[in-house]
């Protein structure tokens, strides 16, 4: 018999002490490749499918294992991107270990990949069953100003959304504001309405655009095409939390 060759992930960093990518501290890992190409992304050097460092599940759970004792009851492990979705096979077998071992799974990801037909669905099916949290990126509302600000398509974001919400897998849903693409208040009234559609929902972050990782694009030969636009006001930011009724959503609260 053929032995069953190992599955495996390609990461392009870890952080040991993550406190923004789900509830508590968790051990976060960027996985490498993304078919997106949002014009704020502060991680192009994550796009490159074929890269990074090549873990099995079991290889990458011993090493977030060794942080447990910071976790607490709250803390545990989230995989993000890249686009973490276009390892899906190596997500399904890391997060079942993970949740033998009693661990919280998040998951961080834009929805690109998401699509209703197989051999993907199935597996997504079976990664929900190991996936306690999904941190959901909804870059923009509109489709059109979608493809400019992301080169594709809302429509199958828009639909894993939707089954996530049929399946009532909590999420948290996240828009980063940014000044000329994303901060328009007819828009954001618009994404206020989706989001009150699903019953999923149990948090709203608005995510302020920032330059941090301007540099990249210069290091990797790429044209940034928001040079020249600032990050916005507080009083934007301010405008899109009420706008979103950010307030009106619970923060997560991890229950073992």
């Amino acid at each position: 018999m053929e032995e069953k060759k190992p599955v495996i992930g390609y990461v392009h960093s870890n952080e040991s002490f993550g406190s923004v990518d789900g509830p508590g501290i968790r051990f976060v890992s960027f996985m490498q490749g993304c078919r997106m190409r949002c014009e704020f992304c502060h991680n192009p050097d994550t796009w490159n499918i074929g890269g990074g460092t090549p873990y099995t599940p079991e290889e990458l759970l011993k090493e977030a294992l060794q942080y447990q004792d910071y976790w607490g009851q709250r803390g545990g492990i989230t995989v993000s991107g890249g686009e973490p979705l276009l390892h899906i096979d190596f997500l399904i077998e890391y997060f079942k270990l993970a949740k033998a071992e009693g661990v919280h799974t998040t998951l961080d990801t834009c929805g690109q990949p998401f699509t209703y037909d197989e051999p993907f669905f199935s597996r997504f099916e079976e990664l929900m069953v190991y996936t306690d949290l999904l941190l959901f990126d909804v870059k923009h509302i509109d489709d059109e100003k979608h493809k400019k600000l992301t080169m594709h398509s809302n429509v199958n974001i828009l639909n894993m959304a939707r089954y996530l919400s049929e399946i009532e897998k909590p999420v948290w849903i996240r828009h980063v504001l940014v000044p000329e693409r994303s901060d328009f208040d007819e828009d954001l009234i618009r994404l206020d309405q989706f989001i009150k559609s699903l019953k999923n929902v149990v948090k709203v972050e608005i995510l302020p655009y920032h330059k941090l990782g301007a540099y990249k694009y210069a290091a990797l030969n790429i044209p940034y095409k928001l040079d020249g636009i600032e990050p916005p006001t507080a009083e934007r930011i301010e405008n899109a939390n009420r706008l979103l009724h950010v307030d009106d959503y619970k923060l997560y609260q991890f229950v073992q």
